[in-house]
């Protein structure tokens, strides 16, 4: 469990992380990245096998919480973008050298002053509740998401189709990285989470927002995974919290 106290020029947040192997796999892909000025957070989950899936993760991770953040939003997109191109290009050569597909999900949240962004890459997860409403920001990359935006499944199909793993976009799989970027309003009270998608194949939405809004950040974090466990926990599973208090005068 880890938790970080960060202030910024409008709020104050309060910051619960946690990764957990599950129940049947043998090492944990998963990884997170806390940046050290407080203000920037993310989960990687690898593939490509447990020790490259492993090593994938820890490149976009360790990427990300080294970059420097030149403090507004849009420029922090880049820096972030930078970051991630430069682990592409890492696990890129890794990947040809072996042979063999390695990469890895990343969902990245940066918060500057009162403004947000967050990008990603395949389908690790990042949600806003707000007024007691759980929404989620970021859209999957996955073969899945684009038959229900088709119209070919319904969201509920999703879970027991065939090819439910099958994501179409990550961190290493391609020279050229394709990420998306979404940018709103810091609203005091908001409370981001961000995860891995061994959360919320094991936890629907309205079980995730009944934890994080009855639980500050820390113990939020250890509720969700202690209810990914129960459900058996077939995947790694990741949880950052991030609630946004209103900064002391």
């Amino acid at each position: 469990m880890t938790v970080v106290a960060g202030n910024a020029a409008s709020f104050r947040y309060l910051v619960g992380a946690v990764t957990h192997p599950g129940l049947v796999r043998q090492e944990n892909e998963d990884a997170l990245a806390l940046h050290p000025s407080g203000e920037m957070w993310a989960v990687a989950d690898g593939m490509g096998g447990h020790a490259n899936g492993r090593w994938a993760a820890m490149q976009v991770a360790t990427e990300l919480a080294q970059t420097p953040l030149p403090g507004t939003v849009d420029a922090d997109c880049d820096a972030i973008a930078d970051a991630l191109a430069n682990a592409n290009a890492k696990i890129v050569a890794a990947a040809a050298a072996a042979r063999k597909t390695i990469g890895a999900t990343v969902v990245a949240l940066r918060i500057a002053g009162s403004r947000f962004a967050c990008l990603w890459a395949g389908d690790s997860r990042v949600y806003r509740l707000r007024a007691g409403t759980l929404r989620q920001l970021s859209r999957d990359h996955s073969h899945v998401e684009q038959l229900i935006e088709a119209g070919i499944i319904t969201a509920k199909e999703a879970d027991s189709h065939p090819m439910a793993n099958v994501i179409t976009r990550a961190v290493g799989v391609v020279p050229d990285l394709a990420l998306d970027v979404v940018e709103d309003e810091v609203l005091a009270g908001d409370i981001f989470l961000l995860c891995s998608d061994g959360l919320n194949k094991c936890l629907s939405d309205a079980e995730i927002a009944a934890v994080v809004s009855t639980h500050p950040p820390a113990e939020a974090c250890d509720a969700l995974v202690a209810g990914a466990l129960k459900r058996g926990a077939p995947d790694n599973v990741t949880v950052i919290v991030v609630r946004c208090d209103a900064a002391a005068n």
